[in-house]
């Protein structure tokens, strides 16, 4: 299902960005006392009692600030407001309630969204002081007490949160419906896609770049199976992210990938490969999600016996840091091999989810190191012991070995060529997990 999403919103320089870094555990969002320094939305994934949720970091509120940036920064935070499961409303000890507080306050009760209320820079151990109760005034229960900066407190603000997530099961689909994202840059034919292969409009199409803003999920069943398609706004460079509304929807497309089975990199023929198709697509690969290239727009191609091969043999050096993706030429337009990709969405499916016994593993590891030894470093030879499957989607193998410094890059991709060449694993990253062990008896 979709990760709940958690909007952190409040008056400038309350210790938002401070908050944000502090729950995600590293330095992402710009921490100074000028107010106005987080200007767009920021957001990254958070985990709590085995649960993971997206967190998103917004510029502060003034709600009645006339200056063009504090009003793009408001709007910024009005657009978390409204995609976001739960808000932390995070106010300040020390200036106590102001009238923004206020108005904020009502804001986001109009919003109808669970609201915790949190007072930050709380920084003594112990019961809060005085003016702590003053916060009750705004009408949004108990405050928490919390300080951004130690991270006293953080606990009990997380676990309110919790208990507004939904449950995990709640709007999600059934394991016979394959999830699949069609992701790519805007207007390359995403939405024509989900509209040809569900045989109605469902998704807005437009030759303006930028016409779908959220994920949409359309269910189609035919003679192929069952599947769920994520339809979701073109991923641009930031630099290229003008209108605010649009980051956004970066978001809501990186939360599709998560939420996928397969992913579909939709490119348009006509313009070929670009960079930020290898950003959109190395996002999905980190994900280890299953992927295929779809080059769209395929009928619009002047063509001759070799086209096509030419084509693939450009786009397989293009994505060489994805060999294992398959391609296939279409077009949502006419319909051209549609029935193809539904193919290739099964079995990219399939590979993505499957296991391998122990046993055949540890033969494939046998006839490869024999094949080819390996590797050494000052007399000291690597030792593969064994190798298992702990896990699926991606298939992810533990290698165990003497020494994990000498299980060179080179040599963990001639493995990976092994296992793919005998089982396949077609349209879906290998992940390796090296454990080592003995290495005082090496």
């Amino acid at each position: 299902m979709a990760l709940p999403v958690v909007a952190v919103v409040g008056r400038p320089n309350v210790g938002k960005s401070t908050l944000f870094n502090k729950l995600i555990g590293q330095r992402m969002s710009i921490v100074e006392d000028t107010p106005g320094v987080t200007r767009d939305r920021i957001y990254s994934k958070c985990e709590w009692r085995n649960r993971e949720f997206m967190i998103v970091d917004t510029g502060g509120i003034e709600p009645n600030s006339t200056d063009v940036i504090l009003s793009q920064m408001r709007r910024q935070a009005e657009l978390a407001i409204e995609k976001a499961d739960v808000i932390v409303f995070l106010t300040d000890i020390r200036t106590g309630v102001t009238a923004d507080d206020y108005d904020v306050a009502r804001l986001l009760q109009k919003s109808g969204k669970p609201i915790v209320l949190c007072v930050n820079k709380c920084d003594s151990i112990g019961d809060p002081p005085a003016d702590f109760y003053e916060f009750y005034n705004l009408g949004l229960g108990d405050p928490i007490a919390l300080s951004a900066a130690h991270g006293h407190g953080t606990g009990d603000m997380l676990d309110k949160i919790f208990e507004y997530f939904p449950d995990e099961d709640e709007g999600d689909y059934g394991e016979e419906y394959i999830k699949v994202a069609v992701i790519g840059k805007p207007n390359v034919g995403k939405s024509s896609l989900i509209n040809r292969v569900s045989g109605e409009e469902r998704a807005i199409v437009s030759d303006i770049a930028g016409t779908t803003r959220d994920a949409t999920d359309t269910v189609v069943e035919n003679k192929s199976g069952k599947y769920v398609f994520i339809d979701t706004a073109g991923i641009r460079k930031k630099s290229k992210i003008q209108e605010k509304i649009e980051h956004y929807s970066v978001l809501r497309a990186y939360m599709a990938v998560d939420r996928a089975d397969v992913c579909v990199i939709v490119i348009d023929a006509e313009v070929g490969f670009t960079d930020q198709d290898s950003k959109v697509a190395g996002y999905a690969h980190e994900q280890g999600k299953g992927c295929i290239v779809a080059v769209n727009k395929w009928d619009a191609i002047e063509k001759d016996t070799n086209t096509m091969d030419e084509f693939r043999k450009k786009l397989e050096n293009d994505f060489s840091f994805m060999s294992y993706v398959p391609f296939v030429f279409i077009s949502a337009k006419t319909g051209l091999r549609i029935d193809n990709l539904f193919e290739l969405i099964n079995k990219v499916n399939i590979q993505n989810s499957m296991r391998i016994s122990t046993g055949m593993l540890n033969d494939i590891l046998a006839y490869a190191t024999t094949r080819v030894q390996p590797p050494s470093d000052k007399g000291r030879r690597l030792k593969i012991y064994y190798m298992t499957q702990p896990s699926t989607k991606p298939p992810t193998f533990v290698v165990f070995v003497n020494r994990a410094d000498l299980f060179h890059f080179s040599y963990q991709r001639y493995l990976e060529n092994q296992i793919r060449q005998t089982f396949g694993l077609e349209g879906t990253p290998i992940r390796f997990i090296v454990r080592e062990r003995n290495r005082e008896d090496d």
